[in-house]
């Protein structure tokens, strides 16, 4: 991010939903901006389950995204809990951790990572991960770190919405126009070869599957074939 402002980062967020950046981007700029306006936070990820799975779709370095391996691997961690768990989950010393006794140990044995916290990510109203944030110093994980992590885990929210709705749009819009030039190329074959529907259709696809290319493709072609010879 060009700039640490609030403003700023999520300007940057909003034109990169609009200008149709793709998912890897984002998830990148808001670990990113996590890292840069959480106070005390280092260290930043999103971790998505997917059909059973935690990926790690998101990490502002190296150190985020062993600490999520390391919930993997240890089945418990803030952001785990966080995906099922409404309420932020906060431990600001590692050291005296009670809720993730296995993976506090592997954290400081192998990272500078001394405080963890998870929130949880819907989109669409599903649990579908959690922005994950890691101190290198124990206890400056403090209330204001709180509310700001809540801030831009909602935002995340907003903004991938948004880029889902963005990107199901134009799969719709994009899946119209193939539909208008299969019927388009359909019309022509009909017309021009005295031919039914059923038949030119058939053709269409018989083409398709002897060249190798996507029925829309050939659609295409023979719209275009067709314009020429009236240009």
């Amino acid at each position: 991010m060009p700039s640490d402002s609030p403003s700023a980062v999520f300007a940057k967020l909003a034109e990169m939903v609009y200008s149709g950046d793709d998912f890897a981007q984002v998830y990148q700029a808001i670990c990113d901006a996590a890292a840069v306006l959480v106070p005390g936070c280092t260290h930043a990820s999103i971790m998505l389950k997917q059909n059973d799975q935690h990926l790690t779709v998101g990490a502002s370095d190296s150190v985020a995204a062993h600490v999520d391996a390391l919930e993997r691997a240890e089945q418990e961690g803030p952001c785990l809990d966080a995906i099922e768990k409404e309420a932020p989950q906060v431990e600001a010393d590692l050291a005296r951790s009670a809720q993730w006794p296995r993976l506090a140990q592997r954290a400081i044995a192998e990272t500078p990572v001394r405080g963890a916290a998870g929130f949880r990510l819907l989109i669409k109203g599903r649990k579908v991960g959690a922005l994950n944030l890691f101190s290198d110093t124990p206890g400056t994980f403090t209330d204001e770190s709180i509310d700001q992590a809540i801030l831009i885990t909602a935002f995340a929210a907003v903004t991938l919405t948004a880029l889902h709705e963005h990107q199901e749009a134009q799969t719709l819009r994009a899946g119209l126009a193939s539909n208008r030039e299969i019927g388009k190329a359909i019309g022509l074959l009909m017309a021009f070869h005295d031919i039914s529907e059923d038949r030119a259709f058939d053709l269409l696809r018989k083409t398709s599957q002897d060249m190798n290319i996507k029925l829309t493709g050939v659609a295409r072609e023979i719209i275009a074939h067709h314009n020429s010879k009236f240009d």
